[in-house]
């Protein structure tokens, strides 16, 4: 008896936007001609294939929420409301494309958002309480996405698998690709340059939280998800919190999981809860499965 069965289902509908079957961009990554940006020995195949990003993901809308241009553009063009599963697949769909796709995809994946991200733009208001126009292309708005995304995925790692292979560094310097590749004139290429331009942002008073960050927040607490995922979503969210700067969540109006004075250690739960889901979807994922028969194909591996 599968008793994985029902929980597989549900983390593939989640995912992919589809309980059955393979979405056809995954086998297409199969396609190609070349190696892509990163080999399956790099720290970016092994962070991206391993079970943290399932958590990543949370600490990653979290910081960004952080940035009210950043915000803008979500909160005033993105369907994270009214259809957050397909905003979630479209973004692993991107991240996955880049990891494992050959080059040209990987170009082609990033055109396809920074294409889309075209038509997002407006007003904000900053920290300051200045009225500022912002563009979801525009580079400073790229490398708070970006950084955001490879602090959380590096911390993720770090916290519920363990020291990345190759070091931290690694991770950065290698991601960094894809920040190029969306626009990011400059990004971090090492964990403390990662580390010291978040710092600049806060103090540059770039970061702020208020009403518009509180209900994204309290989305992100409570999102609409199967009732068989939300018990291990609370876990994961709170470990998450753990594993954030406090300056970071006094913006975001968290704390971390507690009961009356002492701290609740989360971090071992998560890992529990990530074994979990690691077990009901396999040990390789259809995108690096795909990536592999493309490098045999190529004598590559």
């Amino acid at each position: 008896m599968d008793v994985l069965g029902p929980l597989r289902t549900r983390l593939r509908l989640t995912f992919s936007g589809q309980s059955e079957g393979i979405p056809a961009w995954e086998t297409a990554l199969e396609e190609g001609d070349d190696a892509g940006y990163f080999a399956p020995d790099s720290a970016v195949w092994a962070v991206h294939s391993s079970m943290a990003p399932v958590a990543s993901g949370i600490r990653a809308l979290l910081t960004q929420a952080l940035h009210p241009g950043v915000l803008a553009g979500v909160v005033d063009h993105s369907n994270y409301r009214s259809d957050p599963l397909g905003r979630l697949a479209g973004t692993i769909r991107w991240i996955f494309t880049v990891t494992y796709g050959d080059t040209a995809a990987a170009r082609r994946a990033c055109e396809r958002v920074r294409h889309v991200h075209s038509a997002v733009a407006g007003t904000y208001v900053s920290s300051r309480g200045e009225f500022l126009p912002y563009s979801a292309n525009d580079p400073a708005l790229a490398e708070w996405v970006h950084i955001a995304f490879t602090d959380a995925f590096l911390r993720a790692y770090e916290a519920f698998e363990g020291p990345v292979p190759g070091g931290a560094d690694s991770y950065v310097s290698e991601w960094a690709i894809a920040g190029e590749l969306m626009g990011v004139a400059d990004p971090p290429r090492t964990e403390a340059a990662l580390r010291a331009r978040i710092e600049e942002y806060d103090a540059a008073g770039q970061l702020s939280g208020g009403p518009r960050v509180d209900e994204v927040v309290a989305f992100l607490r409570h999102p609409p998800l199967d009732p068989l995922l939300r018990p291990g979503y609370a876990v994961l969210f709170g470990a998450v919190l753990e594993t954030m700067p406090q300056r970071h969540l006094d913006l975001l109006g968290l704390t971390r999981p507690h009961l009356g004075p002492v701290p609740l250690p989360m971090a071992a739960a998560a890992r529990g809860t990530l074994a979990v889901i690691g077990r009901a979807l396999g040990p390789i994922g259809p995108s690096e499965a795909a990536a592999r028969r493309r490098l045999a194909r190529l004598g590559l591996l």
